[in-house]
């Protein structure tokens, strides 16, 4: 539903360059964003876990990211009683130019095409062993989200992952909704947190 384009990488760096957000050079400026709570913490919790293989340096996103996930991972658990797996987070460009030289599909680490994880943005979640029925919600859930210029989703094949910018948007969307329809209990949001 979500095939890779062109026109997908050009829109995902229309919002970075919206928000004025840099490209994270390297580890001294990651860390200095996650210092100054630029980017936060996603944390493993019963509805999210990561690939053991994700760095813990790179378990960071932005806040408005980290909501998505925790409202995705809870609406995806009550459905399937199961976790969704980040299997990527922020990258540095650094990390992104190393990614390539194995990865001939990966966005480069500069220009209008340049990766979304370079800002924070963005999270690959594990498509890879979802059911059909699984991978239909992903979807559906991904698609209203599109539709309302919320987030920017990929299918990638050759990775097996749901590849999701999120918008800033996002946040004032979910306060519009949690308002009118679901106040999380205080244990629900200490583990988004």
């Amino acid at each position: 539903m979500f095939r890779p384009s062109h026109e997908s990488l050009l829109r995902q760096n229309e919002e970075i360059d919206r928000l004025e957000l840099p490209r994270i050079a390297d580890d001294y400026e990651l860390e200095d964003l996650k210092a100054r709570e630029v980017l936060v913490p996603i944390n493993q919790s019963q509805y999210l876990r990561f690939d053991p293989r994700l760095d813990p340096a790179r378990r960071y996103c932005r806040a408005w990211t980290r909501d998505f996930l925790g409202d995705l991972s809870q609406a995806y658990y009550r459905r399937f009683h199961e976790q969704i797996q980040v299997n990527s987070a922020v990258r540095t460009v650094l990390v992104q130019r190393k990614l390539r030289r194995h990865n001939r599909n990966a966005a480069p680490e500069s220009g209008e095409t340049a990766s979304s994880h370079l800002a924070g943005l963005t999270v690959d979640i594990q498509r890879r062993g979802m059911t059909r029925d699984q991978v239909r919600f992903m979807e559906r859930y991904l698609f209203y989200l599109r539709a309302l210029g919320l987030a920017e989703p990929e299918e990638e094949r050759r990775q097996w992952v749901f590849h999701v910018m999120v918008s800033d948007r996002y946040g004032d969307w979910r306060q519009s909704q949690t308002a009118a329809r679901w106040e999380p209990t205080e244990e629900v949001s200490q583990e988004l947190q």
